[in-house]
């Protein structure tokens, strides 16, 4: 199946849908430093690889941006710029929409923001497109806040924007740590179907058993200010504000001889025996929670105390 990915950041959407064996026509991205990375990832040659390898890296920044990197593939940097018919064919249109004005992180404007309304604008393509060039399947990511914002009116707009472009929906919410991430980032997914054109339902789409290979992202000797560690399993929790100096989030770590809080002095709370601590609270910034640790950093800790 033939797809364009929208959006695309990356390359996410991409990548999966590679692996399960679909070909990308075309790509549209804005950001710059977005699609470098997408086209070193995606679309170079090793050839060029190794060339822009040899370049200075803001020169590098800029050379492959230029179009020979993208061998051929269509490309638009602008959704709002593009135009229709420019577009090539494919079966399936991917796109993960901008989530700024749907997030419970911003300000919750929904579709009335700048960014989020953009949805309507690849609906917008879509109407301008002959029945028989409009793809069978649309493949839509948002955040799970998708099905709630504005009261849930917004996502009522939604279907009704895919109804009358001609597409029935269905939707479901899947987190990613049960299929093997180890992050508990939680996702609306809705596949459109072409009336008369498209196959059978997609979803439920069953989880794994929430099993991951990711060990050990975290600070086994002392601790770092303002240290997320969520789950003992090695799950983290997916908002960040990103604020840097060791503020992100860091997987939980197997520690040996955990001991019980009243062992240690009581500002250093110690929450449990999986080795991982709550989240912050608003008091935090001042005196964080710590990892759990062993008998030898506890005399350490209470000589400190």
């Amino acid at each position: 199946m033939k797809f364009i990915d929208w959006f695309a950041g990356i390359g996410g959407f991409r990548r999966g849908m590679e692996l399960a064996g679909h070909k990308c026509v075309g790509f549209c991205e804005f950001d710059k430093f977005a699609i470098a990375s997408y086209t070193a990832m995606h679309l170079c040659t090793q050839e060029q690889l190794d060339y822009l390898a040899t370049l200075p890296l803001k020169e590098r920044q800029k050379e492959i941006l230029k179009e020979e990197y993208r061998n051929g593939e269509w490309f638009a940097d602008d959704i709002r710029r593009v135009y229709a018919g420019d577009i090539p064919d494919s079966d399936c249109w991917c796109f993960g929409f901008p989530c700024q004005d749907i997030s419970v992180a911003g300000k919750q404007l929904g579709f009335t923001g700048n960014r989020s309304s953009l949805f309507f604008r690849v609906m917008y393509l879509l109407g301008q497109l002959e029945e028989e060039k409009r793809p069978a399947y649309l493949f839509i990511e948002n955040v799970k806040n998708l099905l709630s914002v504005n009261g849930g009116w917004d996502f009522a707009r939604l279907l009704a924007e895919m109804d009358r472009g001609g597409y029935d929906a269905e939707w479901q919410v899947l987190n990613s740590k049960h299929f093997g991430v180890p992050q508990n980032r939680e996702r609306c997914f809705i596949i459109g179907h072409l009336r008369g054109h498209s196959g059978s339902e997609v979803f439920p789409v069953e989880g794994a058993d929430g099993e991951n290979n990711i060990h050990g992202i975290a600070h086994r000797n002392g601790y770092r200010r303002n240290s997320q560690v969520f789950a003992a399993d090695g799950t983290v929790e997916a908002l960040d504000t990103g604020q840097g100096g060791g503020r992100g989030h860091h997987t939980a770590i197997e520690v040996i001889g955990v001991t019980r809080p009243s062992e240690v002095a009581d500002r250093t709370r110690i929450l449990n025996t999986g080795g991982c601590c709550q989240s912050l609270r608003a008091t935090d910034y001042k005196d964080p929670p710590k990892v759990g640790v062993s008998p030898l950093e506890i005399q350490t800790l209470r000589g400190m105390g």
